[in-house]
């Protein structure tokens, strides 16, 4: 199929269908740009008539006035450029819209494409998340992704629950599948390569149904946990920041994230410092032990080290590092990197407890916006709990 060309305002009625999910997408040109490349006309008539719970065939052609037989090779197509999540469970299979982010803007990445001018979507996608949505990503109270500490530089008194470990997260998964790196492989298309020399491919994990369908449709490839397990080994080894869905059961994906490339990580450094929830525990830096080398603020992923404040230092060896604490994630990154030893993690005040489900922080981010009435709470949770409960096996 072809890219849709047509009017831009065709695609409000997409716009506001997308619009409906926790995380919008602003209306600007560049959207409508982004959008007129991922979608032909009739995908985005279909994208438009979708409920916001899963929907079976019969349910869509009702929303759609298509036969069964325009609609389904529609849905298939869809399915297969991570438009549209389809999700086979006890003989029937239930299709949902993805949004724009986390969603379809990152499996637009997620593998190699003949079919997109991917070089100009990759500018297109940042210069729009740069000018037009980070206040609706990183603005709300309750943020829709959590850092994830490195286990081994927890202190030996704090206890950390089984949905705060990142190898706990994929041993209650059980399985996983693994693929390319939305934000390096943007980035490689954009002339750019990690300056930690992170991997694009192999890095990014995926779990439950949404790597059942990330495996399905080409996007990934299933994993044991044993292979999970080596890729976490292998992104501490790189100094990456491991980050989450913000919810006790289930999460969906670990993605191992740097500072020059991803797109989370950006938006702290661009002053959203409480973008990402953090992990209830703060980097510090023992001024004794610390030698200025600076390795600490390369392995940063939000640059929260820099020069500590104070008097002025009599000599250069005077200097010491510090840590930025109301930007710090706590996720421990930075402190295998020191080989002084003079880094490590301790209790903060910003711990916090996640939603449960992913219904339950969209229904919390729905409110916290103000696009969720006490009249339609009750009706929505019911379409949410129908939507994230399938396949979870």
């Amino acid at each position: 199929m072809g890219h849709h060309l047509g009017s831009k305002d065709s695609l409000v009625p997409l716009i506001d269908r997308l619009n409906k999910y926790p995380i919008g997408l602003v209306d600007s040109d560049k959207l409508r740009e982004i959008l007129g490349l991922l979608f032909d006309e009739q995908e985005v008539f279909v994208a438009s008539q979708f409920p916001l719970e899963e929907a079976t065939l019969a349910e869509l052609v009702r929303a759609t006035g298509l036969t069964a037989e325009a609609l389904l090779p529609i849905l298939e197509t869809m399915a297969d450029k991570g438009l549209v999540m389809d999700m086979p469970y006890a003989g029937t299979t239930y299709y949902l819209l993805m949004p724009g982010l986390i969603g379809f803007f990152e499996f637009t990445f997620m593998k190699h494409r003949a079919d997109l001018p991917v070089e100009r979507l990759a500018r297109l996608m940042r210069e729009y998340l740069e000018e037009s949505q980070a206040q609706e990503f990183f603005g709300s109270k309750t943020q829709l992704t959590r850092t994830l500490a490195y286990e081994e530089h927890i202190p030996v008194t704090s206890e950390i629950a089984s949905y705060e470990r990142a190898r706990e997260i994929i041993h209650e998964a059980g399985f996983g599948a693994v693929g390319l790196c939305y934000c390096r492989h943007k980035k490689e298309h954009e002339g750019k390569t990690c300056a930690k020399g992170a991997p694009m491919e192999g890095i990014c994990i995926s779990l439950g149904s949404a790597a059942k369908f990330l495996s399905r449709r080409g996007f990934a490839e299933l994993k044991t946990e044993a292979e999970l397990l080596a890729v976490i080994d292998r992104a501490r080894d790189l100094h990456l920041t491991h980050v989450t869905d913000n919810i006790r059961e289930k999460p969906s994906f670990i993605c191992n994230c740097c500072r020059c490339c991803c797109e989370l990580m950006a938006g702290v450094q661009l002053g959203f410092t409480d973008g990402i929830a953090k992990t209830g525990f703060t980097a510090v830096i023992d001024p004794e032990r610390c030698d200025y080398c600076g390795t600490c603020f390369t392995a940063c992923n939000v640059k929260a080290i820099g020069l500590a404040k104070g008097p002025t230092f009599a000599t250069p060896q005077d200097r010491f590092a510090a840590v930025k604490a109301p930007v710090c994630l706590g996720c421990g990154a930075c402190i295998s990197a020191c080989e002084k030893g003079a880094l490590r993690l301790v209790p903060a005040n910003n711990r916090s407890i996640p939603p449960a489900k992913k219904r339950d922080l969209f229904v919390r981010i729905l409110k916290e916006k103000g696009r969720l009435g006490p009249f339609v709470t009750s009706r929505l949770k019911k379409q949410l709990r129908r939507a994230f409960t399938l396949g979870r096996s």
